[in-house]
C-alpha cells in the first residue's frame, strides 16, 4: 500500500482509540459501562445495531459469498431484515416495561425475572461463550483483510498470524477502557465510514476497473446473476440460524436498554433493519462477485480484500479499506462487551456474595474485558473461515436460549427446570453434532435440531412438573 493509504488508516484508527480514551473518563457506574446511561438517541443506537449484526464478519462472509454463489448470497441477510422487524414488534415492548421497572443490565437479567438465578447463569454461561465464538470471527475476519492488504508482504511473521495481534490489542484497547457509550459512538462513526467508503468509491472504482455489468455478464456464471441460486435448506438453516439470535442477543438487550422508552428502540430497529437489507446484503455479495472475475483461484473470503488493495487507487484504497476495519471492529467490541456483561454481571457478582462500589466493579469488568478479549485470540486461531466461527456461535446461543426465552414472553406459566433443561439439552444437542460433524438430515444446520430438542424437553418437562404439583395438591 501507499503511504498515503497508510496515513488515512492511522488516522482512523487514531480516531477510533481516541473516542474509546474520552469515555474512559465518563464512565462513573456500571449503567454507564453497559448501557449507556439509557440515554443514548435512537440514530446511534439504530447504526451501532446493524454495525454489530454486519460487522466484519458478515462483511467479509458477505463477499465471499458472493464470489461463491453470486446475488443470493444477499439472502443471508435478508434473514436480519426479518429478526430485526420482528424484535421491535413483539419483544422490544414487552422487554422496555420491565426495564423501566426492573433497572436490567443483561439479558440474563430478563430470565432471572421470569423464571430464576440458576436459570440466569446457565444463559450467562451460554451467552458469555457463544459471544467468545463471535468475537473470535470478527478478529479473524480483521485478520484476514489486514493480512490481503496491510501486511502482505511481511516475511519475518505469517501475516494473518501478525494481524490476529493487532486486530486483539486494538479491540481489547478501547472496548475496555470506554464501555458501551464508546462501542455505540464509534460505531456511528464507523458505520458511515464503511457505508461511505463502499458507496461512493469501493463499488463505483472496482465496477469501472471490471468493465461493467456486461463483462460480468460474460465472465461469470449466469446463475450468480440470479437471486435463485440458493437452496431451500440452505435458506432454511440461515433462517434457523439468525432469525432468532434478535430475541436472544445481548447485544441487542444492550442497545435496547440503552434507549430511553419504547419508541426510540423501535425506530432504532427499524432502521437497522432496512440498513441490513438490501443495501448492505448487496453491497457485500456485488464486491464478491467482482473480486471472483480478478482472482478466480483465490480463497473465497481473501478475494475482496485482494480486491480492494490491488483494483482501487491510492487514497481511495485506504479508505475502503478503513471502511472494512470498521465493519470489523464494529462488531468485535460489542460482542466482547456483551461477553464480559453476561461474566461479571450475571457470574463472577453473583460469586461475590456482597455489594462493591461501582467504581471496583467497573475495574472488574475492565480486567474480565480483557481476559476475554485475549481467549477470543486463541479462538480465532482455531477456524479456518469466518463464516464457520459466526455461525457456530449462532447455533449454539439460539439452540439453548430460544425457547426459554419466547416462553418468558408468551407463555403464562414459566418453569425454571423446564427452562434450564431446555438451555442444557438443546445447547448440548447442537455442540456435539457441530464438533462431531454428524451428517444432520437433509443437511439440515445443527441449530435446528438442537431448537426441536430443547422444544420438546420444554414441554415435557413442563408437563411433569405441573402433573406432579397436581398429585401434591390433591394429598394434600
Amino acid at each position: 500500500m501507499h503511504f498515503f493509504d497508510f496515513l488515512i488508516f492511522a488516522v482512523y484508527f487514531g480516531i477510533v482509540l481516541y473516542i474509546g480514551f474520552y469515555f474512559y473518563h465518563k464512565n462513573k457506574t456500571r449503567e454507564d459501562y453497559y448501557v449507556g446511561n439509557r440515554s443514548i438517541p435512537y440514530t446511534h443506537v439504530g447504526m451501532s445495531i446493524v454495525a454489530t449484526d454486519v460487522g466484519g464478519g458478515f462483511s467479509i462472509g458477505l463477499g465471499g459469498l458472493g464470489f461463491l454463489i453470486g446475488l443470493s448470497g444477499s439472502w443471508l441477510l435478508f434473514t436480519g431484515l426479518v429478526g430485526a422487524w420482528l424484535s421491535a414488534i413483539l419483544v422490544i415492548p414487552r422487554i422496555k416495561k420491565i426495564d423501566s421497572k426492573e433497572g436490567m443490565l443483561t439479558f440474563p437479567d430478563f430470565l432471572r425475572y421470569h423464571y430464576n438465578g440458576r436459570v440466569a447463569t446457565a444463559a450467562a454461561i451460554i451467552s458469555g461463550i457463544g459471544y467468545l465464538g463471535f468475537t473470535g470471527g470478527q478478529i479473524l475476519a480483521g485478520a484476514k483483510l489486514a493480512a490481503g492488504t496491510i501486511f502482505i508482504n511481511v516475511s519475518f511473521m505469517d501475516p494473518i498470524q501478525l494481524s490476529l495481534y493487532i486486530m486483539t490489542a486494538v479491540v481489547i484497547i478501547y472496548t475496555v477502557l470506554g464501555g458501551l457509550k464508546a462501542v455505540i459512538y464509534t460505531d456511528t462513526f464507523q458505520w458511515i465510514i464503511l457505508l461511505g467508503g463502499l458507496l461512493f468509491f469501493g463499488i463505483p472504482f472496482a465496477y469501472f476497473e471490471v468493465g461493467g455489468w456486461q463483462t460480468m455478464q460474460q465472465q461469470l456464471p449466469s446463475e450468480f446473476l440470479t437471486l435463485s441460486n440458493i437452496t431451500v435448506v440452505q435458506f432454511v438453516n440461515w433462517f434457523f440460524t439468525i432469525v432468532p439470535i434478535w430475541f436472544v442477543a445481548m447485544t441487542l438487550y444492550q442497545r435496547i436498554f440503552a434507549c430511553a422508552d419504547v419508541k426510540s428502540a423501535r425506530k432504532a430497529f427499524y432502521i437497522a433493519g432496512i440498513l441490513e437489507y438490501p443495501l448492505m446484503a448487496f453491497i457485500g455479495v456485488f464486491l464478491g462477485m467482482i473480486a471472483r472475475i480478478f482472482y478466480p483461484f483465490a480463497d473465497a473470503e481473501m478475494g475482496m480484500p485482494m480486491l480492494l488493495k490491488n483494483v482501487l487507487p491510492v487514497g481511495v484504497r485506504g479508505i475502503v479499506i478503513a471502511a472494512y476495519f470498521s465493519a470489523i471492529l464494529s462488531t468485535a467490541d460489542s460482542c466482547l462487551l456483551a461477553s464480559s456483561g453476561n461474566f461479571v454481571n450475571d457470574i463472577v457478582e453473583r460469586l461475590l456474595r456482597k455489594k462493591h462500589s461501582h467504581k471496583t466493579m467497573i475495574r472488574l469488568s475492565q480486567v474480565i474485558t480483557f481476559i476475554i478479549g485475549g481467549t477470543t485470540f486463541i479462538i480465532a486461531q482455531s477456524f479456518a473461515t469466518v463464516l464457520e466461527i459466526i455461525l457456530h456461535a449462532y447455533s449454539f446461543m439460539v439452540s439453548g436460549l430460544l425457547v426459554p426465552t419466547l416462553a418468558a414472553y408468551f407463555f403464562k406459566r414459566k418453569d425454571s427446570t423446564a427452562a434450564f433443561t431446555s438451555m442444557f439439552g438443546g445447547g448440548t444437542l447442537t455442540l456435539w453434532l457441530i464438533f462431531s460433524k454428524t451428517q444432520t438430515p437433509l443437511g439440515l444446520d445443527a441449530s435446528v435440531f438442537g431448537i426441536l430438542f430443547s422444544a420438546l424437553l420444554f414441554i415435557m418437562v413442563t408437563f411433569i412438573s405441573k402433573n406432579l404439583k397436581k398429585r401434591e395438591h390433591f394429598h394434600v
